[in-house]
C-alpha cells in the first residue's frame, strides 16, 4: 500500500469508527483518591505516634523520623498488595520535563526456596537508580553512575493502575552520590522552605503571632491537542518532534472563533470522562473541561492544591492524558505549538500564597487600600519581577515554546505585570502618597427582567500579559504545555523569598528609626514603585508600542528565543539569588544551563534531520510521481490534438528542485561543530539553523496546494484538525 492510499485509508477508518461506549460514572465518593495513600489510610493502619509524626511533617514540615519508616513501609505495601500491586516504583522528574520511574518487586526469596513480599523502611526511604543515564549538566561524570531517590513524604503514594497491572508509586527526589540535585522537587522543596522563612519574619512584623506553614500553591490549566492515531502513525514529524515540520493551512482553521467552548465531540467527551475517572482515583481534583480556540484543541484544569504536590499531579495529568489517548483511538499532543499558523498551548499557572492561619496572602478582599497584608506580598511580587524578569523568561525557555511566545495566542517574552485598574491605581497612590481609597465592585443590570444582576469585578483581565493577578492569585500565562510546572514555582518562590527578605530588613530598619507599621509599610511600598513600578503594564502586550516602550523607556529585557533567555542563567544575580536562599547552589545551577540548553540544541537537530529525511524520502518522491502522471498525461493529449498549459508542471518541478537545493544548504548548516561556546551553538540554532528550516517548509507547503491530493503522502492539517 503506498503512502497516500495508507492515508485515505485511515480517513475512512476514523469517519467508520465507534467511539468506546461512555460508561456510567461511578460518584465521586466512591472513587475519589481510593488508588491514594491518604492521611486517613495512614491513620487507620498506622500506629498513633507514628501517624502524629508523620502528619507531622506533612503538615508542618517537620523533620522525618526515619525510625517509623518500617511501619509505614509494611502499611504501604499492604495496602498497596491489597490492590493487586506486586511490584513498587520511586517516582522522580529529572532536568528533562519528563518522569522517571524505577519499578521493583515485592518479592524476596528464602534460604528455602520460598518466596514473600518484603519492602521495608530502608528500600522506602533510599532507591539507586542510575545516575549515569540522566543528565546532569556536568555535575559528575558520565562514567560515575551511582545516584539516589530519597522518599518525599509530602507528596502521598498511590497506586497507578495500567492495562499491564498495578504499582505502588512513591514520589522521590533524585540527587547525585556527591549530594547535588539533579530533579526538579529537590530545587522545589527548598525554595518553599526559603519563602516560609521569609514570610514568617514579615507576617510577624505584621503583628501575627500565631503564623502557619506557609507555601505556595498551584492550579495548572492544561491545554492539548487530540490527533487521531491513524494519522498520527503516518507523520514522521509528529512521532519524533511532536509538531507538524510541514503543512499547509487549511481554507477554514480558527477564523470563526466557533471551537472556543463549542460542544465537545462525542468521541472526545467519553476520552475526557475516562481521563477524569482517572485522576479522580488519583486525588487529583480535576475541575474543568472545554474546548479551546484551535479546532482539535481541548483543556483540563484543577482545583488549587499546595505546590509541591500540584507538580507531582501535573506530571501524573500529563501521564493520564497520553496513556488514555491511545485507548480511544487518539494521540495526545503536549507540543506548544503542533500546527503552524493556528494557536498552540500553553498551561497557565496559577500562582499564590497562603497558610493555616492567615489564609491566602494575595486576596486583596473588598478593599484592597486598607489590606496592608496583601500589598506588602503583591509588592514583593512586584519587585520580584522587575528584578528577575530573565529568570522567569528563562524558566519557560524550550524550543517549542519559543514557537508561542510573542504569538497572537500567547503573552510575549517581555516579562511583566498585570495590576487589573483597580489595583494599579492602588499602587499608584502608594506611589504619590495620596492612598485614600480604591473602586469597589460595581453590578451590571442587562436589562432583562427575568435574569439577575451580575456582579461586575473592580478589575478586568488581559489576556496578553505573561503574568496577571487574576483576583487573589497571579496567572502565568507563557508556561509550555509540556513543561514540568516545578520549573516556573520554583523561580516564582525564590524570587518571593527574596524580596520578603528584603521587605523584612526594610521594615525593621524604618521601625528601629522610629516608625510606626503602618508607616514604614507605605515607605517600603513607595520605595518598590519608585525603584520597580516601570514592570507594571495593563495595556496591549502584543502592541509594537509595547515592545518599543518596554526597552526603551523602561529598560525591561525581550527574549524571544531559548537562546537569548538561557544565559542569563549564568549571571551573577540571578546566582546569588539562588545561592543566598539556599535553592540552588552555584554547580547546581550551572549544570541546569548545560542540560537545558543541551535539551534545545538537540531538539533542534533532531528536527532538522527530521526536515531532510521527509523532504527526500516522502515529498520530493511524491512530487517527482505526480510531475511524471501530468507530464504524461499533458503528453497523451497532446497527440489528441488537445493542449494543455504546461506552467502547472514547470512550477512543480521548480518547486521540487529549490526545496531540493534548501534542503543540501540545510545539510550542510548541521554539520557545522566548532562552535566558541554554548552560547554561540544556540544562537546558530536558533537563527540559521530554524531559518533554513522554514526555507524548507516553504517550498514543501506551497507543493502540498499544487499536488493533486490523492497523491500527496501525509495526512493534512485538514483532516487531522477536523476529522475526529
Amino acid at each position: 500500500m503506498s503512502k497516500n492510499e495508507g492515508r485515505i485509508q485511515a480517513i475512512k477508518q476514523i469517519v467508520n469508527h465507534k467511539p468506546l461506549p461512555p460508561k456510567t460514572p461511578p460518584s465521586l465518593d466512591a472513587i475519589w483518591a481510593e488508588n491514594v495513600f491518604t492521611l486517613n489510610k495512614m491513620q487507620a493502619t498506622l500506629p498513633k505516634h507514628i501517624f502524629k509524626s508523620i502528619k507531622k511533617t506533612i503538615v508542618s514540615g517537620e523533620a522525618i523520623d526515619i525510625s517509623i519508616a518500617d511501619a509505614v513501609a509494611t502499611a504501604m505495601r499492604d495496602w498497596a498488595m491489597s490492590k493487586g500491586a506486586l511490584y513498587y516504583a520511586h517516582v522522580f522528574y529529572p532536568m528533562t520535563n519528563s518522569t522517571a520511574e524505577k519499578h521493583d518487586g515485592f518479592i524476596s526469596i528464602q534460604p528455602d526456596g520460598r518466596a514473600i513480599s518484603e519492602f521495608s523502611g530502608k528500600i522506602l526511604v533510599q532507591g539507586e537508580p542510575d545516575g549515569s543515564s540522566f543528565p546532569n549538566g556536568g555535575i559528575r561524570g558520565t562514567f560515575e553512575a551511582r545516584g539516589y531517590t530519597g522518599w518525599d513524604v509530602t507528596s502521598p503514594a498511590y497506586v497507578m493502575e495500567t492495562d499491564n497491572g498495578a504499582t505502588l508509586c512513591i514520589p522521590t527526589v533524585f540527587v547525585s552520590w556527591t549530594g547535588e540535585a539533579l530533579d526538579k522537587k529537590v530545587p522545589l522543596l527548598r525554595s518553599i522552605s526559603a519563602m516560609d522563612k521569609a514570610a514568617n519574619k514579615v507576617l510577624g512584623l505584621l503583628g501575627h503571632n500565631d503564623v502557619a506553614r506557609v507555601n505556595s500553591s498551584c492550579g495548572a490549566e492544561q491545554e492539548y491537542f487530540l490527533v487521531d492515531a491513524n494519522f498520527a502513525t503516518q507523520r514522521p514529524d509528529l512521532l519524533l518532534a511532536g509538531r507538524t515540520l510541514f503543512g499547509k493551512a487549511p481554507a477554514k482553521g480558527q477564523q470563526f472563533d466557533d471551537h472556543y467552548f463549542g460542544a465537545i465531540p462525542e468521541r472526545v467527551q467519553v476520552f475526557m470522562q475516562d481521563v477524569e475517572e482517572q485522576l479522580y482515583k488519583l486525588g487529583i481534583p480535576a475541575k474543568t473541561r472545554h474546548n479551546e480556540v484551535a479546532p482539535g484543541q481541548f483543556e483540563i484544569a484543577p482545583f488549587f492544591e499546595a505546590a509541591n504536590v500540584a507538580s507531582d499531579h501535573q506530571q501524573m495529568m500529563m501521564t493520564t492524558l497520553r496513556h488514555t489517548a491511545k485507548k480511544h483511538g487518539f494521540v495526545c499532543l503536549l507540543h506548544e505549538k503542533p500546527f503552524a499558523g493556528i494557536n498552540g498551548s500553553g498551561k497557565h499557572v496559577n500562582w499564590s500564597v497562603g497558610n493555616a492561619t492567615q489564609g491566602n496572602l494575595l486576596d486583596p478582599g473588598d478593599s484592597p487600600h486598607d489590606n496592608t497584608q496583601f500589598l506588602v506580598f503583591c509588592g514583593a511580587v512586584i519587585r520580584g519581577v522587575h528584578k528577575y524578569g530573565p529568570l522567569m523568561r528563562a524558566a519557560i525557555a524550550t524550543a517549542s515554546n519559543d514557537h508561542r511566545l510573542g504569538a497572537n495566542e500567547a503573552p510575549p517574552a517581555i516579562m511583566s505585570v498585570y495590576l487589573g485598574t483597580q489595583l494599579e491605581e492602588v499602587f499608584e497612590q502608594i506611589q504619590s502618597e495620596t492612598l485614600n481609597g480604591s473602586q469597589k465592585k460595581g453590578v451590571m443590570d442587562l436589562g432583562v427582567a427575568v435574569l439577575p444582576d451580575l456582579t461586575k469585578d473592580a478589575g478586568d483581565r488581559n489576556r496578553t500579559s505573561p503574568f496577571a493577578f487574576t483576583g487573589n492569585r497571579f496567572e502565568f500565562r507563557a508556561v509550555g504545555s509540556a513543561q514540568s510546572v516545578s520549573g516556573p514555582l520554583i523561580v516564582l518562590n525564590t524570587m518571593l523569598a527574596d524580596s520578603l527578605t528584603w521587605i523584612g530588613n526594610r521594615l525593621e530598619s524604618e521601625l528601629s528609626a522610629g516608625a510606626d507599621i503602618s508607616k514604614a509599610i507605605l515607605t517600603v511600598l513607595k520605595e518598590i514603585m519608585d525603584d520597580h513600578g516601570a514592570v507594571i503594564f495593563g495595556g496591549d502586550g502584543y502592541s509594537e508600542q509595547w515592545h518599543k516602550m518596554a526597552v526603551e523607556e523602561r529598560g525591561l529585557l525581550n527574549l524571544p528565543t531559548t537562546a537569548d533567555a538561557l544565559p542569563y542563567l549564568k549571571t551573577e544575580s540571578i546566582r546569588d539569588l539562588f545561592d543566598k536562599t539556599g535553592v540552588l547552589t552555584p554547580v547546581e545551577l550551572e549544570s541546569r544551563f548545560e542540560v537545558y540548553s543541551e535539551q534545545y540544541v538537540l531538539s533542534i537537530e533532531v528536527e532538522a534531520k527530521l526536515v531532510i529525511s521527509m523532504a527526500k524520502t516522502i515529498i520530493y518522491p511524491a512530487a517527482v510521481e505526480y510531475l511524471s502522471q501530468l507530464c504524461s498525461t499533458i503528453t497523451s493529449l497532446s497527440g489528441l490534438g488537445i493542449t494543455l498549459e504546461k506552467g502547472i508542471a514547470q512550477k512543480i518541478a521548480d518547486l521540487a528542485n529549490s526545496m531540493i537545493a534548501s534542503v543540501s544548504k540545510l545539510e550542510s548548516a548541521i554539520e557545522k561543530e566548532d562552535f566558541a561556546s554554548t552560547e554561540e551553538h544556540m544562537q546558530y540554532c536558533a537563527g540559521t539553523i530554524r531559518s533554513l528550516m522554514d526555507e524548507v517548509r516553504e517550498y514543501v507547503d506551497v507543493l502540498e496546494a499544487e499536488i493533486d491530493d490523492s497523491c500527496w503522502p501525509l495526512p493534512s492539517y485538514q483532516e487531522m484538525l477536523f476529522i475526529k
